[in-house]
């Protein structure tokens, strides 16, 4: 399998929720020898070649931070297109199109193309977006294929609750945003299940 370094990968996204890296980095640090490859394996991370052959990642940004965190090099990857040829204005019109890219900030404020970060781990913390995930664990909806569903989620969380400052707050949070998430509110969202039967 092909790999590229980790500090070579460059983001579609302006943000990435620090709770849910922080879970997956020791994770990954509990891990040595065989178990930590096939770990690594088992997620690699799609990238769209970008101007001037420049490998972006388009989804597992949470995965391949964490492992720059836990001192991994490099990560193994899928390559989903090649847009090498295109200018920059041409590749992030496609990425678009193909909803490979989210480029708004912590506060759902869509900003420039150009203000995409350098690095993979340089993206903003969400709180909302560990929102997100931490409410498909507990059951709040379902993982689905469709493109940037943890997006529309924290969005939603993000217009409906209050910012968390501290564990307590997150951890009271989630309750609320699994009820929310089951409430006809979110229906229509990807991964909905409705109300409990």
């Amino acid at each position: 399998m092909k790999t590229v370094k980790i500090d070579a990968l460059r983001p579609t996204q302006m943000t990435h929720g620090l709770r849910e890296i922080r879970q997956k980095t020791a994770a990954y640090k509990s891990l040595s020898g065989h178990a930590l490859d096939m770990a690594i394996a088992e997620k690699p991370v799609p990238v769209v070649y970008g101007p001037g052959g420049t490998p972006f990642a388009i989804d597992h940004h949470h995965v391949a931070t964490a492992l720059w965190r836990a001192d991994i090099q490099a990560v193994p990857i899928v390559l989903v297109e090649d847009l090498s040829s295109l200018t920059p204005g041409e590749f992030w019109l496609i990425l678009e199109n193909h909803r490979w890219t989210y480029p708004y900030d912590v506060h759902g404020r869509r900003v420039s193309f150009t203000m995409m970060p350098r690095h993979i781990w340089d993206l903003a913390d969400d709180e909302y977006r560990s929102l997100a995930a931490s409410v498909r664990d507990a059951g709040g909806y379902e993982k689905t294929t469709v493109p940037l569903e943890e997006f529309r989620w924290a969005d939603l969380f993000r217009n409906t609750l209050p910012c968390p400052s501290s564990d307590a707050e997150f951890a009271s949070l989630v309750k609320k945003a699994v009820k929310l998430a089951k409430s006809a509110v979110a229906m229509g969202l990807p991964g909905y299940v409705g109300p409990a039967k």
